[in-house]
C-alpha cells in the first residue's frame, strides 16, 4: 500500500513540521539512503563487517529480534533530545534488533522487512525501504578543526 506523509503521521502519532507536503506519496528505495544523521545500508553492501544477532539464539536465551509495531520503533534521537528517527511497518512485516556486531562501531541495529517499511522524521519527512535486510548506522564526517571523525549532528 502506498503511504503518504499524512497517513504515516496519523498511524504513528509523529507530527511532521509544517514545511513538509503531507499529501505526497513516500518514495521507496531499495538501496542506500540517508536521513539527517542516520544512514540505512543494505546488509549485503557491508557484510561481513556487520553481523546481526542470529535468528535462533542459543538454547534458553530470548531472541534479540523484535517485531516492529504499527506505531514504530525509535531508531535514533537527536543529540539535544530533539526529533527522533522512527522505523514504521505494518504488523508482521518487519523485525528489528539492536544486537549487532559492527567493525566500524557505527551500527544502531538491523531490520529485515518482507514488505515496504518507512523511516519517519519530523523535519526530514519520510522515505520507504523496499523489502530486504538493512543496517541502520550513525553517519560520521571529517572534523577539520579537531582532526579525525565525528558523528553527524541532526
Amino acid at each position: 500500500m502506498e503511504q503518504t506523509l499524512a497517513s504515516l503521521s496519523r498511524q504513528t502519532g509523529v507530527t511532521v513540521l509544517d514545511h513538509l507536503e503531507r499529501s505526497m506519496r513516500i518514495p521507496v528505495v531499495d538501496g542506500l539512503q540517508a536521513q539527517g544523521d542516520l544512514i540505512v545500508i543494505p546488509l549485503d553492501a557491508v557484510a561481513p563487517a556487520v553481523r546481526p544477532a542470529p535468528d535462533e539464539p542459543p538454547f534458553g536465551c530470548p531472541s534479540p529480534w523484535r517485531d516492529v509495531p504499527p506505531e514504530g520503533v525509535a531508531l535514533l534521537r537527536a543529540e539535544a533530545g530533539g526529533n527522533t528517527h522512527t522505523l514504521v511497518a505494518e504488523p508482521g512485516t518487519c523485525r528489528w534488533t539492536a544486537t549487532v556486531f559492527d567493525d566500524t562501531l557505527l551500527a544502531i541495529g538491523v531490520f529485515t522487512a518482507t514488505e515496504v517499511v518507512y523511516l519517519l522524521h519530523p523535519e526530514h519527512g519520510a522515505s520507504g525501504c523496499a523489502p530486504g535486510t538493512y543496517v541502520v548506522r550513525r553517519q560520521r564526517e571529517h572534523d577539520r578543526r579537531r582532526g579525525g571523525m565525528r558523528f553527524v549532528a541532526d
